[in-house]
């Protein structure tokens, strides 16, 4: 079985490929070979990271043995990095890269670290493309035409502060969502809230004496529903597929706002029935989803790390609710007729792990949810598993067999990596 070699970085940065040492890829916190079903070519889009005060894992097939490599094989006596990639939007990790850390390495910053090798030509990566929607795939954004369409914004729309805050989101964060509203297109975002009932890990917008720093600024502000009404009704008008999505990695909790979104989907749907309005939560206020649901909400998105409730708590450190409260809005979002999704934070050995997929399993005959969002957890493994008390409960079947596994048991759940536009039929040829 051949597999991709080995690849490290030297101490100028550069990447090579080891001469005869083949990748090895990270399941929890144990090293082992992926196999070749687990393998792609790294997608289009993708980056490679350098991981600081880390020294690359390989297989030698010689010996059979996992080894940690300290020296430049092509430089005697000068160290080298281990190197991971961060994968395009769509696709799911199945192994994160492995690596042996030093004592005084640094946290490593908020992205996911995919086992990547390299192999006839190209690099490969432990994954699975888990949804066929393009809307963030890298070859459909020209900056020029993003550009474009942020003057023509702000020209129409002056005045509006979430158009405003937009700006900065697509110009400077390249934020695809953001950058889909300004061509017109696709999903579009709604940030609402900076303020926020959980005290995340991993959270992209706040962090506070955690070590390292948020990827982006939150919002500073609350809209008001006649700015949110003004930039939605517009995009659901024009857009193809068009979905407006409350809830965006630049600002936290959404459900905090809950009034403001109310009168907001309430202007919305007084001007088109058109799109899917979309709320990604934390779900910690069943009886405001509720609320948002008679409104006129037509989706739900909530976020979740872990169907174990120690993990849960973990993780997400929540401020005044409780597991049962995300189980209970999706609940009444089903009693009212709308569709639910999780966005499943996924760390390959922990998600896969058999005892979560029990309790996984158990999570979706309760609340009926439509989809899960396979998402890679965009955190420093070893870090996480330290912080969230992980202990090793049993087997993993892998992330391929837990799709597998649900997908029979569950017939009708979908697996995704976006929020679906529930009002649009794909047109299919005779």
């Amino acid at each position: 079985m051949k597999l991709p070699m080995m690849i490290y970085a030297n101490e100028k940065g550069e990447i090579f490929d080891h001469p005869y040492l083949e990748m090895v890829g990270r399941s929890g916190a144990s090293f082992r070979v992926p196999l070749v079903e687990e393998l792609i070519p790294m997608p289009e889009g993708s980056e490679l990271f350098l991981l600081p005060g880390r020294y690359p894992v390989g297989f030698n097939r010689k010996n059979g043995k996992i080894e940690v490599i300290e020296d430049d094989p092509f430089d005697s006596g000068k160290k080298v990095q281990a190197v991971a990639a961060f994968m395009a939007p769509a696709y799911t990790q199945i192994l994160t890269a492995a690596y042996h850390t030093l004592p005084d390495a640094p946290i490593l910053p908020l992205f996911s670290y995919t086992a990547v090798g390299w192999m006839d030509g190209k690099f490969w990566v432990c994954g699975v493309r888990v949804d066929d929607d393009t809307r963030q795939d890298i070859r459909y954004f020209d900056r020029k035409k993003v550009e474009k369409g942020v003057k023509e914004k702000l020209k129409n729309h002056s005045t509006n502060r979430l158009v405003r805050h937009l700006v900065k989101c697509a110009l400077t964060y390249g934020c695809p969502a953001a950058n889909n509203y300004f061509l017109e297109r696709w999903e579009a975002p709604l940030p609402t809230s900076p303020s926020c009932n959980a005290r995340c890990l991993g959270c992209i917008s706040l962090q506070k004496n955690s070590g390292f720093c948020a990827s982006q600024e939150r919002i500073s502000f609350v809209p008001r529903p006649e700015e949110i009404e003004e930039m939605a009704v517009e995009h659901l008008v024009k857009a193809e597929r068009a979905i407006v999505s409350f809830g965006q990695g630049c600002e936290g909790e959404p459900l905090l706002q809950g009034e403001t979104l109310a009168r907001s989907i309430d202007l919305i749907r007084k001007s088109t029935s058109r799109g899917t309005v979309n709320l990604n939560t934390n779900g910690s206020l069943p009886s405001m989803v509720a609320k948002l649901m008679d409104s006129g909400l037509d989706s739900i998105r909530v976020s979740l790390n872990s169907c174990r409730e120690k993990y849960f708590e973990a993780y997400y450190r929540p401020k005044g609710y409780c597991f049962s409260d995300l189980k209970k809005s999706i609940k009444n979002v089903k009693q009212k007729g709308g569709f639910a999704s999780i966005n499943y934070l996924l760390l390959p050995g922990l998600n896969d792990e058999k005892e979560e997929l029990d309790a996984l399993s158990s999570f979706i005959d309760e609340t009926e949810i439509d989809m899960i969002q396979m998402r890679n957890l965009n955190i420093d493994p070893e870090w996480y598993l330290r912080k969230i008390g992980y202990k090793v409960s049993g087997k993993t079947i892998g992330i391929l067999n837990l799709m597998s596994y649900l997908s029979k048991r569950f017939p009708r759940l979908r697996f995704g990596y976006f929020n679906p536009p529930l009002d649009y039929v794909e047109k299919k040829s005779c």
